[in-house]
This record gives structure tokens, C-alpha cells and sequence, in this order.
């Protein structure tokens, strides 16, 4: 396979990481491209909203499948970035709260129900298929899992009470899980920034 040309036989798992991480890109790339023209098509906000939240994901595993196999530097140096990533999703969430807050949006309980749904059905699966790379050292490879782990908690978190939350009088708990969702992006980008950045001073 061509994408997967720069890895060598000899890393099997490797090519394997890769290849399932070119699969997620382009996976949640389609899912949330039909999601974000059928909000705007239907004049849901908040549907298009969560829909353009799924490109930090595609980032993520777009940049882990390029970088993976090209050498210490490039897969460092890709680990900064993601950690970067996961500190801006970190700011975007707290700021979509500070927006929220500032001006309520109106309740749209089919879209709540449904990102509710695909969000916590997309954290096991993400989890799943990292699963087999969890106990890497590749600080590439950590960044996705710490991704992937993050994307379950919240997940399953607003999955469970966010629908009832945001259906509520009061939306406390809704803004108490996006500076929950915000903790788990700084406390990932923390963590690899962190082991990049050790790994690059050792060498």
C-alpha cells in the first residue's frame, strides 16, 4: 500500500498502527463533512458545531499516519504538534463554554441525542482500535492513545447525562462537563508535550 510504503516490513504492528489511523482520518473526515451539511441545510447550530469538533480528531489521526515510521525527529517533533492540538481543543472548549454562557443556545434535543449517541459509540471505538498500542513508548503513538482515552471518558461522560443536562432549567452540569472536557485535553497535552520533550533531551 502506498501510504504505508515508508514503513518497513520488518514493523508489522507498525504498518498496522498506521493503517488504522489513516482509517479513522478519513473515517470521521466523511462522518463529519455529511454532519456539518446537514446542519446547515437544517438550520441546527449546534449539530454543525459538534460536527466541526470531530476535526481536531482528524488531525490528530491524519498527522499520527504521515509521521509514523519517518524517523525519531519527525515523530517527536509530530508528538509536539498533537500535544499542541489537544492544549488549543483545551481553549476552544473552555471558549465555546465562556459563548454559551454569555448567550444560551436554543435546546435542539434530535442533534443533542444524536452527537450523544455517536459520541460515546466513537470513544469505544477509538479506544478499541488503539488498544493494541497502548503500552508504546513512540511518543507519536502515546499522543493517540491519550486521544483516544480522552475521547472515551468525555464521551461516555456527556453521553450519560449531557442530553437530560442540557434539557434541564439549570445548564450547570452541562458547563461542569465542558470544563471537565477542557482538564482532560490540558491534563493530555501536559503529558505529551511532557515525554517528547524528555525523549528529545535525552538523545
Amino acid at each position: 500500500m502506498h501510504l504505508l510504503s515508508h514503513i518497513s516490513a520488518e514493523d508489522p504492528l507498525g504498518r498496522r498502527y498506521a493503517r488504522r489511523m489513516w482509517g479513522l482520518a478519513l473515517g470521521i473526515f466523511a462522518f463529519a463533512f455529511a454532519q456539518v451539511i446537514y446542519a446547515q441545510l437544517n438550520g441546527l447550530p449546534q449539530l454543525r458545531r459538534d460536527g466541526l469538533d470531530w476535526g481536531y480528531d482528524v488531525v490528530f489521526y491524519a498527522m499520527a499516519a504521515v509521521l509514523y515510521g519517518r524517523g525519531d525527529r519527525a515523530e517527536r517533533a509530530g508528538a509536539i504538534v498533537l500535544g499542541l492540538v489537544m492544549a488549543v481543543a483545551g481553549f476552544d472548549t473552555l471558549l465555546d463554554l465562556y459563548l454559551k454562557i454569555r448567550q444560551p443556545r436554543p435546546i435542539e434535543p434530535m442533534a443533542l441525542g444524536f452527537s450523544a449517541l455517536t459520541a460515546g459509540a466513537s470513544g469505544f471505538l477509538f479506544v478499541g482500535l488503539l488498544l493494541p498500542f497502548r503500552e508504546s513508548r513512540n511518543p507519536l503513538i502515546e499522543a493517540t492513545w491519550l486521544s483516544a482515552r480522552n475521547s472515551l471518558i468525555s464521551s461516555v461522560a456527556y453521553s450519560s447525562v449531557t442530553l437530560f443536562a442540557r434539557l434541564a432549567t439549570s445548564r450547570a452540569v452541562e458547563y461542569a462537563l465542558d470544563i471537565f472536557a477542557a482538564a482532560l485535553a490540558f491534563q493530555a497535552a501536559y503529558i505529551i508535550l511532557r515525554d517528547a520533550l524528555w525523549q528529545r533531551e535525552k538523545t
